[in-house]
């Protein structure tokens, strides 16, 4: 549908989901949502900006004055405010003849202002817009999985380029790496990367390790994880190197982890709770004896947000229903010798589930 369309079909839905849980306003600092709600990006600053939705489908945007330009084809209406004016204030006081009890907020809206609000808007209770935005943003339309579908497939570019390049990984520093992954995901237009971290050896065993001067050794498995955003969609992956034959039981491992994956993959469709495909991946690493070294969530949904809902934890009863989308990630993480982890992003279909990359999960032998 034209662009124009599609925003105020999300607007509408919203407002009905406002109706639906007794919310009267929706308020959205700049955030992911903001983008959803009005096809704009918008930067937190100290300068307050803010999407309003009300339960009655009446939207606007409150923004500084020298940023209205910004917003102008968003094709809603635009309410400024002068720099030597207090915006809360002013903000609460438009609304003071309205009826309005319960506002939603979005989760990165700025405690400063939040407070601020409180203050100037004593009636007003306060709640998480999850039952809105996340509601809305967990199920992804077809055009939407389309545009991860895409990203996917540039990302699953920038891990065969890291296979092909022809100065392999033995020698080279973790930062050596992470920097040529960066160069091959700018090539690939990747435009806003969150994260690249390369852990070889013992390094790969915190799933976190952002990459350092250590010096990759023959039979170090390499742990890789990048993500990045392409035409206005996150993509992400997690795969592992190689140069040379690596330890026995590092393939055992690797072989656990793999399966895992296949498991949590195949437990996929709809109707089953978020919780169910976390409790299937671990079951089996358990089974194997690797259980303690499984040590986060096995997923996390992904779109205009590199992490979003649904989350893929024990505890999230959530039912999946199709057009969700998440990554699978199973890892087992050995202190002080190494970590394993393969980590896909999957869309639920009417019946199962679809890999949106299809790099090769082998364990990638380099020079």
């Amino acid at each position: 549908m034209p662009a124009s369309d599609l925003f105020t079909d999300r607007r509408h839905r919203a407002a009905r989901l406002l109706r639906n849980a007794g919310l009267d306003l929706l308020l959205v600092g700049p955030s992911p949502s903001f983008r959803y709600f009005t096809g704009c990006h918008s930067v937190a600053s100290e300068r307050f900006a803010a999407f309003l939705l009300d339960s009655s489908e009446q939207a606007s945007l409150f923004v500084p004055r020298l940023q209205a330009p910004l917003y102008e084809n968003a094709g809603l209406e635009i309410r400024t405010w002068n720099e030597e004016e207090a915006p809360l204030a002013r903000l609460a006081g438009e609304f003071s003849a309205r009826d309005i009890h319960r506002v939603a907020v979005n989760d990165e809206f700025w405690a400063g202002f939040l407070v601020g609000l409180t203050a100037a808007a004593p009636r007003w209770e306060f709640v998480s817009d999850g039952a809105v935005t996340a509601r809305l943003r967990m199920c992804k339309e077809p055009d939407e999985i389309a545009g991860l579908r895409a990203a996917a497939r540039r990302i699953d570019a920038v891990w065969a380029r890291v296979c092909a390049a022809p100065e392999g990984i033995a020698g080279e520093t973790e930062l050596t790496l992470r920097s040529r992954i960066e160069t091959f995901m700018r090539d690939e237009g990747f435009t806003e990367i969150p994260w690249i971290d390369v852990g070889a050896g013992a390094n790969g065993a915190s799933p976190l390790h952002h990459g350092s001067t250590h010096v990759i050794v023959r039979g170090e498995p390499v742990v890789c994880d990048f993500a990045g955003l392409h035409n206005g969609w996150f993509a992400d992956i997690c795969r592992v190197a190689v140069a040379g034959p690596p330890d026995p039981e590092y393939l055992r491992v690797y072989e656990t982890v793999r399966a895992a994956q296949e498991a949590a993959f195949r437990a996929v469709r709809p109707g089953v709770p978020a919780e169910e495909i976390d409790r299937v991946g671990r079951a089996l690493i358990n089974g194997r004896g690797y259980g303690a070294f499984f040590t986060h969530r096995i997923g996390h949904g992904i779109g205009l947000a590199p992490h979003e809902e649904p989350y893929i934890v024990e505890g999230n009863t959530t039912a999946l229903r199709p057009g969700m989308v998440f990554s699978n990630e199973p890892g087992i993480y050995v202190p002080g010798r190494w970590g394993a982890r393969i980590e896909d992003i999957i869309a639920v279909t009417e019946d199962g589930a679809e890999r949106l990359n299809t790099a090769s999960r082998d364990l990638a032998s380099l020079n």
